[in-house]
């Protein structure tokens, strides 16, 4: 390994030190899912799916 290398994965390794305490924070904090919540995760997300199938399928 090179210097280079080296350089960027301690400034990596320090980046992620330095954002931890926020996320932390920021999941203690995060307003709770409901039920519906999921539905408007799940619709789109099987729509995205089912086109990409589609696709696949066309070819």
């Amino acid at each position: 390994m090179d210097w280079m290398k080296i350089f960027s994965a301690l400034l990596i390794v320090a980046m992620l030190l330095y954002l931890f305490p926020r996320v932390k924070e920021m999941v203690k904090n995060s307003p709770k899912a409901s039920g519906n919540d999921l539905i408007s995760v799940l619709i789109p997300l099987v729509l995205v799916v089912g086109f990409i199938f589609l696709l696949m399928k066309s070819v």
